[in-house]
């Protein structure tokens, strides 16, 4: 047995535990990138150091791209989480080792982890700004600054701010947890479709798992929204067909029921003290990891994707996407996409998050439909 080690509390929290229970040394798993503003392996190896682990880690290098359509195969049906890169390939790196993992998956829902808790409770400042100044003026500034080819860019993250605090309470939590606004989905459908689908409304399921504890409060009815779809449909979607993939079995101890019931018990301001998230974790574990660990910034499992498309992917890219068979296909917008493909291109606009789902589609409607 071993454990998936990002460098994150969450993952660190487990392979501290784990530590603590067994009589020899964790084998633990990290992946890294060449690109120094995507590579965390340093976080890893402080806790690898910490604990005496067994520590075996990865570089992915752009060369991975030539995974894409092997990837799909093992999807029943398109995931457009970049993550699965990373996730395939940590789990083949652990199953040279071991047969089963532990994963920190679960820690973010059910211990206030993500950015967009945060933000509700900024927002709530924000809101008391003057209507003409976050209506017009912020909003034309934001649309006035290029993306950065860094990691998670702080432009991307203060446009979805801004754009969500616009919207009535129910919706703003899933604009800020989502990378397109329903307008920008529309755009992506061609007329036929939208058309046959009458209205397409993705954000609807998720509205009905706020109502469902309407009674709550606001920071609950995030997390139980969460845990029903974002951890079910991408989260642990993801990392079981990418473990399973390489006949790894990945197991998550903070989804054991009784820690489940135990974090719905938690009062809000335990989970999020002020704009400290995870504020009981921290608690827990402080003394146990490294400071550097407990006190770091929350960062995701991604890649270099908006690169990636520039560069080596753009070929895929070309090939799946390319104006005459979309039109063929009917179901996208064409000249839309390609417009996203040009700003993309010329670094006018960071449109990986739209046009990445797009190429996992019609990888998937390529080894499945066709």
């Amino acid at each position: 047995m071993g454990a998936f080690l990002s460098g994150g509390i969450d993952s660190s929290t487990i392979v501290c535990l784990m530590a603590q229970a067994m009589n020899r040394p964790v084998k633990t798993f990290s992946i890294g990138f060449d690109d120094p503003s995507y590579n965390e392996t340093q976080y890893a190896r402080i806790v690898a150091q910490r604990f005496g682990t067994d520590h075996h880690e990865l570089i992915i290098k752009p060369d991975v791209v030539n995974l894409v359509q092997h990837l799909v195969g093992f999807l029943s049906e398109p995931l457009a989480d970049v993550s699965v890169f990373p996730t395939y390939l940590v789990s083949q790196l652990a199953r040279r080792n071991v047969t089963v993992v532990l994963s920190g998956d679960g820690g973010d829902e059910l211990f206030a982890g993500y950015e967009w808790y945060v933000a509700d409770k900024i927002a709530r400042y924000y809101q008391k700004l003057p209507g003409a100044l976050r209506h017009r003026w912020i909003p034309l500034l934001m649309n006035c600054i290029p993306p950065s080819s860094q990691k998670k860019g702080a432009v991307n993250k203060l446009k979805r701010f801004v754009e969500g605090s616009a919207l009535p309470a129910s919706l703003r939590h899933f604009r800020w947890s989502t990378f397109m606004t329903e307008e920008k989905k529309s755009q992506l459908y061609s007329e036929e479709l939208r058309g046959s689908a009458g209205g397409l409304d993705t954000c609807s399921r998720f509205v009905a798992y706020l109502d469902a504890v309407k009674e709550a409060d606001p920071l609950w009815r995030a997390q139980f929204a969460d845990i029903k779809t974002y951890l079910v449909d991408n989260i642990l979607a993801k990392v079981d067909r990418m473990s399973m993939a390489n006949s790894l079995e990945a197991r998550t101890p903070f989804l054991d029921y009784r820690v489940v019931e135990f974090a719905a018990g938690v009062p809000s301001h335990l989970k999020l003290n002020g704009f400290q998230s995870k504020y009981l974790l921290k608690r827990c574990m402080a003394g146990k990891l490294p400071k550097e660990i407990l006190h770091r910034k929350k960062e995701g499992f991604s890649i270099p994707i908006k690169n990636w498309l520039k560069k080596e992917l753009r070929p895929l890219m070309e090939d799946v996407l390319s104006e005459q068979r979309i039109k063929r296909e009917g179901l996208f917008n064409a000249p839309y996409i390609e417009k996203l493909k040009a700003d993309h291109l010329k670094g006018a606009a960071n449109n990986s998050h739209q046009l990445w789902p797009l190429i996992v589609f019609e990888c998937w409607r390529d080894k499945y439909l066709h």
